[in-house]
């Protein structure tokens, strides 16, 4: 079911088992919009029975938050105008060319094209894609795109960051929510799991200076200020605690002779990420 954020926007909750993002719908008077399309045609086609039985304006948009797979291959279902930054077009596009069978995913984790914890998922969630079309942008944009449904205003911001450079934050200033995509993940597609400051800390700062009350990450519930900023300043803190160091071990001593106890296992598994990142770096 569709649960109401507030009185014009509302959300699908997120699924982990087969990696079904969350899809949300903002209301104006006169339109309404999507943000992102799904992970499968199923999984759109859920969403838009649900939104059927709400009384608001038609819908119009759909805004893609970046080019993974689980946000975009619910789209040929979606006959709306799609949005998306102009690198997420290109990469639908290329995306159009391969092949989806399960012979061809096999093969790209091989190569390392794709990683296993999506294929599996892909599979799981879709164990016949004879009939899968990746859907294309139609509008894109380089930097920001407001759109206006009426007595409410819709803001894409493109922001990149480790998970995919393409990623776009979707900002509805009048509510003050925010939908966050995938942009605050870790890199999941070269190798160990990985964030960069370089990239973190920039995104972190282009999402401080929004004025919100409400967070919806991809594949999370949605969170109040509070507790969204209480996890991700101490995630910062903790990349600029590991700084370019390459060693665990080094990071571990240094944080016990800091803080005179060992580190948590949700601090280790946050400072792993950025040593990973500093080790791809080279």
């Amino acid at each position: 079911m569709l649960h109401p954020l507030t009185n014009r926007i509302f959300y699908m909750e997120h699924s982990y088992e087969t990696a079904r993002p969350v899809l949300g719908l903002i209301c104006g008077e006169n339109n309404s919009f999507i943000v992102d399309a799904g992970n499968s045609p199923k999984h759109a086609q859920h969403f838009l029975s649900e939104v059927q039985k709400l009384s608001v304006p038609p819908v119009q948009y759909v805004a893609i938050t970046h080019w993974h797979w689980d946000h975009v291959f619910g789209l040929q279902e979606m006959p709306y105008e799609v949005i998306g930054h102009e690198i997420t077009k290109r990469k639908l596009d290329s995306m159009r060319l391969l092949s989806w069978d399960d012979d061809a995913l096999d093969a790209r984790v091989e190569t390392g094209e794709e990683i296993d914890f999506c294929r599996d998922r892909i599979k799981k969630e879709m164990p016949d894609r004879r009939h899968l079309q990746i859907g294309a942008i139609q509008k894109t944009f380089q930097h920001k795109m407001t759109i206006d449904l009426g007595n409410q205003i819709v803001e894409l911001i493109h922001v990149g960051g480790d998970h995919a450079e393409d990623s776009t934050i979707v900002y509805i200033p009048k509510e003050k929510v925010l939908f966050l995509g995938d942009c605050l993940s870790p890199d999941l597609y070269s190798g160990e799991w990985s964030y960069t400051m370089e990239k973190l800390q920039p995104l972190i700062q282009v999402i401080k200076r929004l004025d919100c009350r409400i967070y919806i990450t991809g594949h999370h519930e949605p969170e109040t200020g509070e507790s969204f900023w209480s996890y991700f300043d101490s995630l910062v803190e903790l990349g600029a605690f590991v700084g370019k160091r390459k060693s665990t071990e080094e990071v571990v001593d240094l944080f016990i002779k800091t803080y005179h106890h060992m580190p948590s296992d949700e601090q280790m598994a946050c400072m792993q990420y950025f040593i990973n990142g500093n080790k791809k770096r080279g």
